[in-house]
């Protein structure tokens, strides 16, 4: 049988709620708008309640632990659907039967899990460096990024304690939504299809201002001292491409300010 949920994390929680409460263990949690039925298919769509997720996540942290849990959510954020599947299974079986299935890296779904969550911690870990921001006119900090994983929910905390006297916005251009602080508390934004949409086809072409905020008149000037800097610290005989492509991947480079020439 397929349940179908709604892309969010609570939604796929729902799932194993309603698998219990039903007795249904042979399940294929999947997005409902992605779902092509046949003849054959069974169906459930699952409506996300939040105390059902509620309820199944602090179930969690007592079978599992903290950290575990987090992992869980981690490895939800690849937007993997082969992990999603692989993760709906593992915390059936963490309640049916034993919490320490997680350390058995025999078994092929946990050891698929273990290696998305490799990839999306890298993931998280690279956000964290290759943010670069732009001021606009009115003092807030920009930033467009591009993850290959919803990664903004595990940079917020990051950025909050560095940057805690500032107000700043990163975008994430692939996905269309954004964190924006106010030195109190960070905040999810959206933006109109329209808007995102426009700003997909700015990215494309090379345009990396992080949506239509006009910048600073100072922007220029610092984002040439930091390449200037860039520039001044490289040493050319012991330039290494492989290595430099291997920590900082081209994919990143067009949001990089000193990757970016004239």
């Amino acid at each position: 049988m397929y349940y179908l949920f709604d892309h969010t994390f609570p939604g796929l929680l729902c799932c194993v709620f309603e698998s219990f409460e039903r007795k249904e263990f042979e399940i294929t949690p999947v997005l409902e708008e992605e779902f092509q039925p046949d003849f054959f298919s069974h169906t459930r769509k699952i409506v996300t309640v939040p105390e059902k997720a509620g309820r199944v996540q602090q179930a969690l942290l007592q079978k599992v632990g903290r950290q575990t849990a987090l992992d869980f959510f981690k490895i939800f954020l690849s937007e993997d659907r082969e992990a999603w599947r692989a993760l709906f299974s593992i915390i059936q079986y963490v309640f049916r039967y034993s919490p320490e299935i997680w350390q058995n890296y025999g078994h092929p779904d946990v050891l698929y899990l273990v290696q998305t969550l490799k990839k999306v911690n890298r993931e998280r870990h690279r956000m964290k460096a290759f943010v670069r921001f732009h001021k606009s006119r009115d003092g807030l900090y920009v930033a467009s990024i591009e993850p290959d994983f919803n990664v903004l929910p595990l940079i917020s905390d990051f950025f909050r304690k560095r940057y805690a006297d500032q107000h700043w916005l990163i975008y994430d251009v692939k996905r269309g939504y954004g964190l924006l602080y106010d030195q109190c508390q960070v905040t999810e934004v959206h933006l109109m299809e329209e808007e995102h949409a426009a700003n997909r086809r700015r990215t494309s072409v090379g345009d990396t201002r992080a949506l239509e905020i006009p910048l600073d008149d100072r922007d220029r000037d610092f984002q040439r001292l930091w390449k200037q800097y860039y520039s001044s610290t490289n040493i050319e005989s012991r330039r290494n491409l492989r290595l430099h492509l291997r920590h900082v991947p081209k994919r990143y480079w067009k949001y990089l300010t000193e990757k970016e020439y004239g």
